[in-house]
């Protein structure tokens, strides 16, 4: 079919006084083509008129699209079944001219962003071989909707707290904090509410506000309001993660960073320059990050068990045995767990999230253990040397003799009896033991009690004048 240039030139070398023949010629198409505009006589193109085979089932088709639920599978089924001549394909194409389930597309639009204004948020699962297989994760992406400069981490779940630690990240990576970060209509920030009316979660709401920015949320299906980061995700599957083994979710995220760095400094076609080139004008309109930002962390209480162990997430981690049936404070941070008695921390952890489920104590830590242990027991002994100078190598063999873990209990325990009773009676008591080789404090102690009998316990018999008396 002739264009409707063609037909206006057509009509213009007619009326110039050209033939049909020079005319076909002149526009290289064929003479009957020329000469059915010059008889039609108008440059517009016609409108085609074609007889539709679903014409005549209009109202069927209507009614059986809602009986069948919107399924045109079914409804073309239904029209065999009433004995129409019909095919699928013209179906479709029947119900798309006359707008049967279909609505008018609409232009998206643009979204102008200004320098340091916004910032993107989302989430998005992938499937990524991490420790020797594959698994599910969660991908977090943020990125600068000016400069598109883009900050991605791997997490096994994305719950609040994992939000609040790649904020902090994705903010620290950046240099600065944009005035908005646009989120979808995620549980995880979203308390109730969508688009414009959206309400925050206090949690994250105060989170936001002690770095310098406010979550909005864009409008229910106007997820082209996010399209800056969601972009970043379709990139990450068909590269990131294309090929590439992860031996945990450390490595992942080391060169989940290394490769932020390469794709932001790599010349974009579609921006005309890098993301760091844009990066550059927009970064002293960012807001600076506060001074100071509180460590983001969850507390749990938890009970020591009889083993010896907490349980968090599935994993038991070693406590010292002193603390068996303690109460504990369990403060769960971005790189590890931290366990308090009270106001005191009593043990370090690194978080885990995969290996083996029974995590012992760090030697680090049973190294400091035990040596703040043989620093006080050499502190005890010293001070008994001072108090008993006769009688130290006594002091030495009660140490040396005791059970295994028991002899700073037995040296305090020596101090106490000097403190609790006369120091001769004591004395000479040690000095007995010394003799006689016992170390037994339990009968150390008696023979203190017999020393000192008559001086604090005196005999209260009857005198002889009253012998005889009923």
């Amino acid at each position: 079919m002739l264009d409707e240039h063609t037909r206006k030139a057509i009509l213009k070398l007619h009326e110039a006084g050209n033939g049909k023949r020079a005319i076909a010629k002149a526009l290289k198409i064929s003479r009957g083509a020329v000469r059915n505009v010059i008889e039609s006589g108008s440059g517009e193109v016609p409108t085609l008129t074609r007889d539709e085979k679903a014409a005549p089932h209009h109202d069927a088709i209507v009614e059986l699209y809602v009986e069948c639920k919107g399924n045109l599978v079914r409804v073309h089924e239904e029209l065999e079944a009433q004995g129409a001549k019909l095919s699928y394909p013209a179906l479709t194409a029947y119900c798309r001219r006359h707008g049967i389930g279909y609505e008018p597309k609409e232009p998206a639009g643009r979204y102008p962003h200004k320098p340091a204004k916004e910032m993107q948020h989302d989430t998005s699962p992938h499937t990524a071989h991490i420790g020797g297989s594959e698994r599910r994760i969660q991908i977090a992406g943020l990125a600068l909707a000016y400069s598109r400069l883009c900050f991605i981490q791997l997490y096994p779940r994305f719950t609040r707290f994992e939000c609040k630690i790649f904020l902090d990240d994705a903010l620290d990576y950046v240099g600065g904090v944009c005035e908005v970060c646009m989120v979808d209509n995620t549980s995880v920030i979203v308390l109730r509410g969508t688009g414009a009316d959206m309400v925050p979660v206090p949690e994250m709401a105060a989170f936001a506000e002690q770095r310098g920015f406010e979550f909005k949320a864009h409008e229910k299906g106007d997820a082209n309001r996010s399209a800056v980061v969601e972009g970043l995700f379709n990139y990450v599957q068909n590269n990131f993660l294309a090929g590439r083994r992860f031996a945990d979710f450390a490595d992942a995220n080391r060169r989940a960073v290394t490769w932020c760095d390469e794709v932001n400094a790599d010349f974009s076609r579609k921006l005309h320059a890098s993301r760091r080139e844009l990066f550059a004008s927009e970064r002293p309109l960012l807001k600076p990050l506060p001074i100071w930002r509180p460590d983001v962390y969850r507390i749990f209480d938890r009970i020591v068990d009889l083993e010896g162990y907490v349980h968090v997430h599935g994993y038991c981690y070693e406590m010292p045995h002193r603390l068996i049936d303690r109460r504990l404070e369990v403060r769960e941070t971005k790189h590890g767990l931290l366990f308090f008695d009270g106001p005191r921390l009593v043990a370090t952890h690194e978080r885990r999230s995969e290996g083996p489920r029974r995590v012992p104590l760090p030697e680090a830590q049973r190294e400091r253990r035990r040596s703040r242990r043989a620093e006080r027991l050499l502190a005890e002994e010293e001070q008994l040397r001072k108090q008993l100078p006769d009688l130290s190598d006594y002091v030495s063999a009660l140490r040396k003799r005791a059970a295994r873990g028991r002899a700073l209990a037995r040296l305090r325990r020596l101090r106490r009896m000097l403190a609790d009773y006369p120091r001769v009676a004591v004395i000479k008591a040690l000095g007995d033991a010394a003799h006689y080789g016992l170390y037994d404090l339990d009968r150390v102690e008696r023979m203190v009690l017999r020393n000192i009998q008559g001086d604090f316990f005196p005999s209260f018999g009857l005198g002889d004048d009253d012998e005889g008396e009923d």
